[in-house]
């Protein structure tokens, strides 16, 4: 199944990003663009991972306010950078079943692929960052205790959450669903629709 590739490549990012574990460590692709599913999905995934890090960073109460800013910044780019890659995903699915035709009774989804994977790729963060905490040796036992009732949600979430995204999958491509892709129509990066920007030219 799809998600049983998508799972793993998320996983395999997770844990060589933590290898070093920088927000400022090169990226380096595990997939060339001929692999291209795998290649998308690899780079979401990072993006994905330095950003949780990034949302870690500015929650530090003594974060230098100037170095807040500059990260306020990166973390807008990376959303930007997130959006982009939930679109080329989508893109990729598109093109696979632009032959499929649709049933006359076939139905829209609420959410595109694309954004179903979106989901599984910040569940796989999750789950690593709730096992670590589940599993450190400086915590009380209650708190390893809770987490680990939480990573168990978490886990049985993935699985439901994988199901789903197969099924849809499954659905459009023998017609029982189809994709309609909204582009995000997102503002506030945009130097004509966000007021602050537009007033500064």
């Amino acid at each position: 199944m799809f998600t049983s590739t998508a799972n793993k490549i998320f996983q395999d990012v997770i844990e060589k990003y933590h290898v070093i574990n920088s927000v400022e460590q090169p990226f380096e692709n595990a997939y060339s663009k001929s692999d291209l599913i795998e290649h998308l999905l690899y780079r979401k995934c990072w993006i994905d991972t330095v950003q949780w890090h990034y949302e870690d960073i500015i929650r530090d109460p003594q974060i230098d306010p100037v170095a807040a800013l500059t990260l306020k910044r990166k973390i807008d780019a990376s959303n930007q950078d997130r959006t982009d890659m939930v679109e080329y995903i989508d893109s990729y699915f598109l093109e696979k079943y632009k032959h499929v035709t649709p049933k006359a009774n076939a139905t829209i989804n609420t959410e595109s692929p694309a954004w179903g994977i979106d989901r599984l790729s910040i569940l796989a963060l999750k789950i690593y960052h709730m096992n670590e905490e589940a599993t450190r040796t400086d915590a009380s036992e209650g708190h390893k205790a809770a987490c680990k009732v939480k990573l168990e949600v978490l886990l049985e979430q993935r699985v439901d959450l994988s199901t789903a995204i197969d099924t849809l999958l499954y659905d459009i491509e023998n017609g029982e669903k189809y994709m309609k892709v909204y582009k995000q129509m997102k503002m506030y990066n945009d130097d004509e629709l966000n007021p602050v920007l537009r007033g500064q030219k």
